[in-house]
């Protein structure tokens, strides 16, 4: 389990724009919001990447860069950001499913063609939703094991705007017994 101020596990991926993004080389004043989507068969992930598109400026205002990453390949990423007419934010590719296990995503089995006749891939990972600071540890974390019920992205602009004018520390760090 990633636990809040601990450092997260790494990421390494190949983004749309040719570069490769490095978590551990990311620079930001604030950190970075990854949102983990299950590919491009999941329809309910194509209307959420596009509020993240959206917000992308709102977290780029606040020290807050972006990036979208699934287990899709090239091809089928380069078809959700343009089926979301992305602009502004990143997408990263080919996620390692070792790696979706590391940052505690739930991984499921392919159920053949969705509601848009797009086929599932064999395996993928259900969503997650990070922020991590600049120093690589955990601020923020959302993980489901289905696509329906995800955090806002406007709320957590507004929380990101609460945290910094309070000076706000990432909450649930306890790890003692209880």
């Amino acid at each position: 389990m990633l636990m809040p101020r601990q450092k997260t596990p790494g990421l390494l991926v190949p983004t749309l724009s040719g570069n490769t993004f490095d978590l551990s080389a990311e620079k930001s004043e604030r950190g970075v919001v990854i949102c983990f989507y299950r590919g491009l068969h999941c329809p309910i992930c194509a209307n959420y990447l596009k509020e993240l598109e959206k917000q992308t400026p709102a977290f780029a205002e606040r020290g807050v860069t972006t990036i979208a990453v699934s287990s899709d390949g090239k091809e089928r990423t380069q078809a959700m950001a343009s089926k979301i007419e992305a602009n502004a934010l990143r997408f990263g590719y080919d996620l390692d499913l070792a790696k979706a296990r590391e940052w505690g995503l739930y991984i499921s089995t392919s159920r053949g063609t969705t509601s848009i006749g797009i086929e599932e891939p064999a395996l993928f990972s259900e969503p997650g939703l990070f922020l991590v600071t600049p120093e690589q540890t955990l601020y923020y974390g959302s993980v489901q094991t289905m696509p329906f019920v995800r955090p806002h992205f406007s709320e957590l602009v507004g929380a990101l705007d609460f945290a910094i004018k309070n000076n706000y520390p990432a909450r649930g760090e306890y790890a003692g017994e209880v």
